[in-house]
């Protein structure tokens, strides 16, 4: 999402919106403003490097203000050329390539969605006949903003969907319909196609959700703080669809949780959401719920809403090997992934919780480059979503970033996060992505304080304290 002409900030919410710096979000990489400090040992993303980190060094890789605004008023111009020529060609591959595009732009600002409309449900029809280069994004899009105006569209072209992916992100679409005729079209479909292939699989799961079937009980909260131990370890509590902050803490390898200098429980606001809310075994959907292996920091090369500060790389099972996840160096004859092998890395308590699988499954599809990391969007775009003033990503988990007008860098809760996890020196380990109950409001602290607290006790006396 691109930044737009200054707005009057909402009433404080935590630390966030109390600066009165302008809010944009996170992909890319510029020249700092300011000069970076002498190269710690170990290259640009050790530990000691990540601790020597400071706003001040940063600008955003959007620009300032007024370049933000540029971009804005460029990328509308993009989305109405491409739905001009879409809907002169409906069905001519090229043009449809670039509605596409112009529906990620839509996506992304949040702007022009009454205009595209027509260009997108015009595709719908023959779309079986293009290829999947071009179904998913316009698939998506219907997922994303046009789902209950494409449910009559979607009901005819989904059995001529031939390819998993593509299949699955129409029927999420038609699901959100929630009539029982969509489900029971969905289900018989799915009858149809190989259950065991990841995505359909997942979808499986979803319909039986939809229609009533009981779902598995969470386990004990202490017993998945405490996975891992002997790594340090970043947990991320999201809500059920995301549509409202979640919340990120940092364990020790020692298994004591990150304090602040106060004594107070070292905390931040971390949205695992996706521009196009599709679930996580899909491209570019959410961050799926599971455990990720932390390999280290590193910076976006390209993507501007990133930004420039570090990320911490995390990776799902197939995106690394087994060795990354159990943090040792590969051997000549590494084990291939299991199910198994992924589910002996949890608490026993949790290893038959189908939820925290997600991850694996998201691996088996083929999603990556799911990242910790900043932002550069501004939140405004989102202004009236329950998530304000967090900004969605392409599928990775975004800590709030606040930059001034002139782009740069006001207070980065990345930076805190960066430097909370390597604070004793080490930058690989784990993060834990798990969904809570299902609220109104953002995941507070006081919701896993006492598992936290629970976890702490059974610490050995002799950790460091």
């Amino acid at each position: 999402m691109l930044p737009i002409a200054p707005l009057e900030a909402p009433g404080p919410r935590r630390l966030g919106v109390a600066l009165s710096a302008l809010l944009l979000a996170a992909c890319s990489q510029l020249p700092t403003t300011a000069p970076a400090p002498a190269p710690s040992p170990g290259g640009p993303f050790s530990p000691a490097a990540l601790q020597a980190l400071r706003p001040a060094q940063f600008r955003s890789t959007v620009g300032s203000s007024t370049e933000a605004q540029d971009r804005l008023t460029q990328d509308r111009a993009k989305i109405r050329s491409a739905v001009t020529g879409a809907a002169s060609a409906p069905q001519d591959a090229a043009a449809l390539g670039e509605l596409a595009r112009a529906l990620r732009l839509v996506a992304h600002y949040r702007t022009d969605i009454d205009i595209a409309r027509p260009a997108l449900l015009a595709s719908l029809p023959a779309l079986d006949r293009q290829p999947t280069e071009i179904q998913r994004p316009l698939l998506t899009a219907a997922y994303t903003l046009y789902a209950a105006d494409a449910a009559p569209l979607l009901r005819d072209l989904l059995p001529r969907l031939a390819t998993p992916r593509e299949f699955a992100i129409a029927a999420y679409a038609l699901m959100q319909t929630r009539q029982p005729a969509d489900l029971a079209l969905i289900q018989s479909q799915l009858a149809q196609r190989d259950r065991g292939e990841p995505r359909l699989q997942a979808l499986a799961l979803a319909v039986a959700a939809a229609q009533g079937v009981a779902q598995p009980a969470r386990p004990p909260l202490a017993d998945l703080l405490a996975v891992r131990p002997g790594y340090p370890v970043v947990f991320s509590f999201q809500r059920p669809g995301r549509q409202q902050m979640g919340l990120a803490l940092v364990r020790q390898a020692d298994g004591r949780f990150v304090r602040r200098p106060d004594g107070g429980l070292f905390n931040i606001e971390q949205l695992a959401l996706s521009s196009s809310g599709l679930p996580g075994t899909i491209t570019l959907g959410n961050t799926p719920q599971g455990l990720f292996t932390i390999q280290g920091a590193g910076r976006a090369a390209t993507n501007i809403w990133i930004g420039p500060t570090p990320y911490l790389h995390t990776k799902v099972p197939g995106e690394a090997s087994v060795a990354e996840y159990e943090q040792r160096a590969p051997g000549p004859y590494e084990p291939p992934w299991t199910l198994d092998r992924y589910r002996a890395l949890l608490p026993a308590s949790w290893r038959d919780y189908a939820p925290l699988q997600e991850a694996w499954l998201a691996g088996r599809a083929g999603r990556d480059e799911m990242l910790m990391h900043g932002s550069t969007i501004d939140p405004r775009y989102y202004a009236g979503n329950r998530f304000y003033p967090g900004t969605p990503s392409d599928g990775c988990l975004v800590a709030m970033e606040y930059w001034a007008p002139n782009g740069t860098m006001a207070h980065s809760d990345q930076i805190a996060l960066l430097q909370a996890f390597t604070a004793q020196g080490r930058d690989r380990g784990y993060m834990v992505l798990v969904e809570l109950d299902a609220g109104p409001t953002p995941v507070a602290l006081a919701e896993v304080i006492g598992a936290v607290l629970d976890v702490e006790a059974r610490t050995s006396p002799t950790a460091s304290r």
